[in-house]
């Protein structure tokens, strides 16, 4: 279905490369409407894994860092995928419809996580399948997008990971004015109507807008990379410190109780023209040589260069501390200080 849906989004004017739309003719222009007003972005490149049967609660409880039984028909959640050490193999969107629950992750992780989840099923009630051809995802964001959503079907959810049933699918809310919309049918007659009310754009345009969210990403690259708390997910509540055990659940309850992350996830920017790609090192003057930090993501920035999410020492000095991308001497990582301040205040 998602092929298909895409050569029907080349006719409407979509670049297509590697399965993902990444332009509607100017990318520029894309960016800086994310920035500015309401945009609606094609998301079906994203993988799907549905987990089903009357032991999916139960399986998910015992993999997820997320208390999975407060994920609801009108809840949605972000979710961590830990090794037994504790470290993120992935980092999830979760929603819940009936017996199913729908884990979104980015595709070319998509086969490796489910064989790995399919380690755990044992005796289990609990089927895992691929469904990220069977349905159409788009995301609206921007100050017009809840009153978008509402107009066109009935209601909006009123806050970050509320759920709304739809006709056609399910809308689920996300931090930043961002909406997440779901069908299985009916999507060029949607899209046509969406992008009426709201400028279309790429997937780089949605990938800026999710980094402004502070809302991370697990890639190949960076797998086994970060503990959940490296990249915020204890403050971005995808970790729950009361439910029982999960698997890497002794390190990251370790971390939380005994101590603090020295590392955490920060927004910053660099002004160059090559792209940084998720897992590329971060150096900086508190240890000079050696490689202190690591991008978790990035995409093109609306005024140039390109805005990161970056997962870095954070301590008394973290403020005065120089970064750079890459090499001792390469570009300045600009580091968003008042966060670097706010995160110091939280612990």
């Amino acid at each position: 279905m998602v092929d298909s849906w895409q050569l029907q989004l080349q006719t409407l004017g979509a670049t297509i490369t590697d399965g993902e739309a990444q332009n509607f003719g100017d990318p520029a222009a894309e960016l800086a409407a994310a920035a500015s007003s309401t945009v609606v972005a094609d998301i079906s490149h994203l993988g799907l894994i549905q987990v089903s049967g009357p032991d999916a609660l139960t399986f998910l409880q015992g993999q997820l860092t997320q208390d999975v039984a407060k994920i609801t028909g009108e809840r949605a959640a972000y979710a961590g995928f830990c090794s037994p050490k504790g470290r993120l193999l992935a980092h999830f969107l979760v929603w819940n419809s009936g017996e199913s629950y729908f884990l979104q992750l980015p595709r070319p992780l998509l086969e490796a996580i489910q064989k790995r989840l399919k380690m755990y099923v044992l005796r289990s009630k609990v089927t895992l399948a691929d469904i990220s051809q069977e349905t159409i995802r788009f995301g609206l964001a921007g100050a017009d997008a809840a009153n978008i959503i509402a107009a066109r079907f009935g209601r909006a959810p009123a806050q970050p990971m509320d759920v709304v049933s739809i006709t056609a699918g399910t809308v689920v809310a996300l931090p930043n004015r961002r909406f997440q919309i779901i069908v299985a049918n009916d999507a060029v007659d949607l899209w046509q109507k969406l992008a009426q009310a709201a400028r279309a754009v790429g997937a780089p345009a949605w990938r800026w807008l999710q980094i402004q969210a502070g809302s991370p990403e697990i890639y190949a690259a960076t797998q086994e990379q970060f503990v959940p708390q490296m990249v915020n997910d204890d403050l971005l509540g995808a970790v729950s410190f009361q439910k029982g055990c999960y698997t890497g659940q002794e390190i990251v309850a370790r971390l939380h109780y005994l101590g603090k992350a020295k590392r955490r996830m920060l927004d910053a920017h660099v002004d160059i023209q090559e792209a940084p790609q998720p897992g590329d090192p971060i150096y900086g003057d508190q240890l000079q040589g050696q490689a202190i930090g690591t991008v978790v993501d990035a995409a093109p920035a609306p005024q140039g260069g390109f805005d990161l999410l970056a997962s870095i020492p954070v301590d008394a000095n973290s403020a005065a501390t120089g970064f750079y991308l890459n090499a001792p001497d390469g570009p300045v990582v600009h580091i968003n200080i008042n966060n670097i301040n706010w995160l110091m205040e939280r612990h």
